[in-house]
């Protein structure tokens, strides 16, 4: 009882366990401690920085940041690594309008508290020699003149020599080494007029130029995804952004590659991210991910830089804003560019890719005229093509299709009676076009720009019945009205059963009361509510059933006229769900593949 008594009391910690405890918010494991000091040299107005990393026997033994910045006067120095000293604050007011990325004596009083750092520094312009600082676990052991050259270098040995519990559970050295270069890869890319140089045990990692971004992202991802970016540069009302975007093709499963830099600050945020991604639209399927570098500029009063110990978050105070804007500037910088699937060499790439995959006989069909073809096709799936491309390009806007960043294309055949081969006119590349994404793209915009006009609709002689699931039941009567807006008409039928009356002309004559029934079902299949979304979602569905099919034969003047209205869409390069519409084989590949090198 007496040892619980004596556990339940409230004491004062003495200012040794204080400082460990402060230290350990900011300082929890190696790649912290490069990042606070990076952070301070950038502060500092370093041009030119390097990081050393040394280790043995599979732990991180040292740290040296070194950097040409202002550097600072012996006074200071003397002060740096004292707690609750900064050069980056005044009063409280300047916590709100932070232009700095953080507060050098808040950052080097916790690393010192837990390692032996050294401090080397001169003041930029100073006629006499610099000093050496030598602080170990929060106390100075040894301090002298030396000499230096301009700006600081800060070195930290014996990480957590005294807090063995935080020692302990350090990970393995590949783990601590992915935590540093990928705080750095944020850092570089944040910040690419700035040169950097990593090292580790004396052997380059990463290293930055100095330059724009493409320099930097060019240095640290290399030339294959430095050649499939796009540039951007936007103004708004509330943010300046600029950086570059990967070309649709390049995309990830998750949205790791997304770097957004905020006023300089790399950060990560979830809402920012998704607000790149829906920039794209419908250029990337749902599960996919862009690779971006955005260095946004905003107002810094609109920012909260201080809602995590480590300023790796934000908070924005016009948060719709800011993310409509970014969508938008990304969703400018893809317009009229060539955004075509390119097929690589499988030798240039880490993954090959079977690029005729045979699991059923291939069928090649030129036109008429050609000597080997397969049989005439029925004349009513022929007859049904040509209904269907009519109803499509009644509704497209009128033109040839100039201006579009689609080139204008021969056509050599059909493979499979899927996929259109073409090549741009006088161009040496080999184009495929899939024949079922690429009418789904020009269905989709139709039924988008259909607008608030009233929607054609065709009634089935036989009523089409459904018996829902209690669940599917009580989501389907909110959808009435939405579902009546795109040229369905349904109407309760019973107890748990609708009877659908009538459906949208784009969906074909053909269509058999069980397809009728799977268009249904798959709008009730997700958590969907009433509203935009909703109705994006009904778009596709309409689009994706309405749309020519894969093994469909067509002539070559159907051929032709699919290519015509692709080219007269407004997004050409991917069907409503992201998937490319269309991949170029460029010459040299070809070439690599027949080793025509």
């Amino acid at each position: 009882m007496e040892q619980e008594s004596r556990q339940g009391e409230i004491r004062i910690l003495d200012p040794e366990t204080i400082s460990r405890i402060s230290a350990g918010e900011v300082v929890e494991r190696p790649a912290s401690v490069v990042k606070e000091l990076v952070e301070n040299a950038l502060d500092a107005g370093a041009g030119r920085i390097e990081v050393e990393i040394t280790s043995r026997q599979g732990s991180i033994t040292g740290i040296r940041i070194t950097d040409n910045g202002s550097g600072m006067t012996h006074e200071d120095a003397d002060l740096a690594c004292v707690r609750h000293a900064t050069s980056k604050i005044r009063a409280l007011p300047d916590l709100s309008v932070v232009h700095s990325l953080g507060f050098r004596g808040e950052a080097l009083a916790s690393i010192a508290a837990v390692s032996r750092l050294t401090l080397t520094t001169r003041k930029r312009g100073s006629p006499i020699c610099g000093v050496r600082i030598v602080n170990e676990g929060g106390r100075v052991i040894e301090r002298g003149d030396c000499g230096s050259p301009e700006g600081t270098s800060v070195e930290v040995e014996e990480i957590f020599f005294n807090t063995p519990a935080r020692k302990k559970f350090m990970r393995s050295l590949p783990a601590e080494m992915a935590y540093i270069t990928g705080i750095l890869e944020r850092i570089i890319l944040s910040h690419p007029e700035v040169s950097f140089r990593v090292l580790h045990n004396r052997k380059v990692l990463m290293s930055g130029p100095g330059g724009s971004v493409h320099d930097a992202a060019l240095h640290l991802f290399g030339t294959d995804v430095a050649g499939a970016l796009i540039p951007v540069d936007f103004s708004g009302s509330y943010i300046r952004v600029k950086g570059e975007i990967s070309h649709p093709s390049l995309s990830r499963q998750n949205p790791y590659q997304v770097f957004i830099g905020i006023n300089h600050r790399p950060v990560q945020s979830k809402a920012l991210s998704l607000a790149v991604k829906e920039g794209y639209g419908t250029l990337l399927s749902s599960d996919r991910f862009p690779m971006a570098i955005l260095l946004i500029t905003i107002d810094p009063t609109l920012v909260d830089v201080n809602v995590h110990p480590t300023k790796r978050e934000v908070r924005i105070s016009r948060e719709k804003e800011v993310r409509e804007e970014i969508s938008r500037a990304v969703e400018m910088a893809l317009q009229g560019r060539d955004l075509t699937f390119e097929a690589r060499d499988p030798a240039r790439q880490s993954t090959q890719a079977t690029i005729f995959p045979a699991s059923k006989p291939i069928r090649y069909r030129m036109d008429e005229t050609a000597s080997a073809r397969v049989a005439e096709p029925a004349r009513y799936i022929l007859a049904d093509t040509e209904r269907r491309l009519r109803q499509t390009e009644l509704a497209l806007p009128a033109g040839e299709g100039e201006g579009s960043p689609v080139p204008e294309l021969e056509i050599l055949g059909q493979l499979d009676n899927t996929y259109i081969l073409a090549c741009p006119r006088g161009g040496e590349d080999l184009i495929l076009i899939d024949q079922h994404a690429a009418h789904e793209r020009i269905l989709y915009e139709q039924v988008q720009n259909a607008g608030e006009r009233e929607p054609e609709c065709q009634e089935l002689i036989v009523p089409v019945t459904l018996h829902l699931s209690p669940r599917e039941t009580s989501i389907l009567p909110a959808l009435l009205p939405v579902l009546e807006g795109v040229g369905f008409l349904v109407e309760e039928f019973g107890k748990e059963t609708f009877s659908v009356r009538a459906i949208p002309v784009l969906l074909g004559k053909h269509v058999e009361h069980e397809g009728v029934r799977e268009v249904i079902s798959s709008l009730l299949s997700g958590e969907i509510r009433p509203g935009p979304s909703c109705r994006d979602r009904i778009m596709k569905v309409i689009a994706c059933r309405g749309a020519i099919k894969g093994g469909t034969p067509l002539t070559p003047e159907q051929c032709r006229t699919l290519i015509a209205q692709l080219r007269r869409t407004t997004h050409p390069f991917s069907c409503p769900h992201g998937r490319p519409t269309m991949v170029t084989f460029k010459k040299r590949d070809l070439d690599g593949l027949f080793l025509r090198t």
